[in-house]
């Protein structure tokens, strides 16, 4: 397909056009105890067209590729444009989109066709059964998901950018239950493994050695205490803080919903226009980037989607808000300095200041180092639950699995662990971060926010970190 061609094709009186193309296909394989649940392949195609007219952008899409096709999207597009220009707040002009030119492609070493449908699908019926380690576990879940996306984005002011993006998500988890008490352990939190990556993390001993792991802790927790209950120091693992990040960091710098866009459905925010750059957000040892080339993360990239480049940038540093999450359009109405994370999630949606990769970046300490800090605490792995309000201010988040610290050592196993806060007074708690070794990447492939909906993908990395007399509890509580 010619997409310069069938732009070149479009003839309206708009005073800038752009095209954003999206094929996309996926593939699912889901077993559960030994027995296959789903096996299919999908495909989404199609085209966004997209117009500047009287200082609005508007869009419209399409899956027929056909120039009447597109014309037709053209027009309607148009007159969405001409029809919000006397409700406008503001009015925008073609420096919302500069001109960009690029290509991405996500790096991996194998592709889908290094493993068949039929050996992932025995690898994954092995791994559902080397879950059940004992006949305490009552359930046991295997999962891949595996996305191929190709987008191209071009527009009437010279901007041709193609990316590729090779998706890979698994997950494995086991149900534990001795009479009336049940307990789930999964791979570090539900699908936390999804990364820009090819068919080699399916390496079947280390797969199977994890799934062990997980049905053995799934049993552990059985015989477990209950956590305890008081304001204690705190130690998160870096699976947990990835959803932490999400929730009290990501969302709440999103400056379309700073500028009430998402308050209807999605929410608003505790931060304001005027925080940015003298804000106190947490402690001096927090530094959170937004960072797109962080290699295998979820959300790497070179542009957004609204052709800006994307570059690292410290959204926080030394525990100052200096920069939002926006896109071009967000950044011209706020004054606020954003991102490359206009984004849409596929091609029947218009893109959205999204979430990306929001990474806490490293410190000097080792986890055992961050332990021996602690006189008495609590060390938590994987999100179990979240909740948090409308602002994204106060939160109660629970864990899967918990172990007490007792003198700066790691002692009991501990069941049913939570923890809540507020988010700017939580993270001025923070007392120290992990280091370089210590670091993790994760990614979630199920953001939602927008209206009409979008499921986005977004990328989080992060080291153990410690946090001083946070209000810990257990699930009696």
């Amino acid at each position: 397909m010619d997409l310069n061609r069938l732009l070149s094709g479009i003839d309206i009186a708009a005073d800038w056009v752009g095209l954003r193309h999206v094929d996309e296909r996926a593939t699912v394989r889901w077993v559960r105890d030994g027995h296959p649940q789903d096996n299919e392949r999908n495909r989404s195609c199609g085209l966004m067209v997209e117009v500047l007219a009287e200082g609005q952008f508007a869009y419209a899409a399409t899956a027929d590729l056909s120039p009447a096709s597109v014309q037709q999207a053209a027009e309607q597009a148009l007159r969405l444009a001409r029809d919000a220009a006397p409700h406008a707040v503001h009015a925008f002009t073609e420096s919302a989109r500069p001109p960009a030119r690029g290509r991405y492609r996500s790096s991996f070493i194998k592709g889908e066709e290094a493993l068949s449908a039929g050996d992932l699908n025995d690898l994954l019926i092995r791994a559902s059964e080397a879950l059940k380690v004992s006949k305490d576990v009552v359930s046991s879940t295997a999962f891949a998901l595996i996305v191929q996306s190709d987008q191209r984005f071009v527009s009437s002011n010279g901007s041709d950018v193609e990316q590729r993006f090779f998706i890979v998500s698994s997950d494995y988890s086991a149900v534990a239950q001795r009479g009336s008490l049940v307990q789930k352990r999964t791979d570090c939190g539900m699908r936390g493994k999804t990364w820009q990556i090819g068919m080699e993390v399916f390496d079947e001993p280390a797969i199977l050695d994890r799934c062990r792991r997980i049905g053995e802790q799934a049993v552990e927790l059985l015989s477990a205490e209950e956590c305890p209950t008081g304001s204690l120091d705190l130690i998160l693992a870096p699976d947990q803080m990835m959803l932490q990040i999400h929730e009290s960091v990501g969302h709440p710098l999103e400056i379309d919903r700073i500028l009430g866009d998402e308050r209807n459905y999605a929410g608003s925010s505790f931060v304001r226009v005027q925080d940015f750059g003298q804000l106190r957000y947490g402690s001096e040892r927090m530094n959170i980037t937004f960072d797109p080339t962080v290699e295998h993360e979820l959300a790497s990239y070179a542009f957004d989607d609204g052709g800006l480049e994307a570059r690292r940038e410290y959204l926080i540093r030394d525990g100052i808000l200096l920069r939002g999450l926006g896109g071009r359009e967000s950044q011209i109405r706020s004054g606020v300095p954003g991102v490359a994370n206009f984004r849409a999630c596929d091609w029947n949606r218009a893109p959205i200041d999204r979430m990306a990769n929001i990474n806490l970046e490293p410190g000097d300490s080792s986890l055992q180092d961050l332990i021996g800090q602690v006189e008495r605490g609590v060390y938590m792995e994987s999100n179990r639950s979240w909740s948090i309000d409308d602002y994204r201010n106060k939160f109660q988040f629970g864990c899967e699995y918990a172990r007490l610290i007792e003198n700066g050592r790691l002692t009991r196993t501990l069941r049913n662990p939570n923890y809540r806060g507020i988010s700017r007074d939580f993270w001025n708690s923070l007392k120290d971060v992990g280091n370089r070794a210590s670091f993790e990447v994760y990614g979630t492939p199920n953001c939602g926010k927008g209206e009409p909906n979008q499921v986005i993908r977004v990328g989080h990395a992060s080291p153990p970190c410690l946090f001083e007399k946070v209000e810990v509890f257990g699930g009696e509580h």
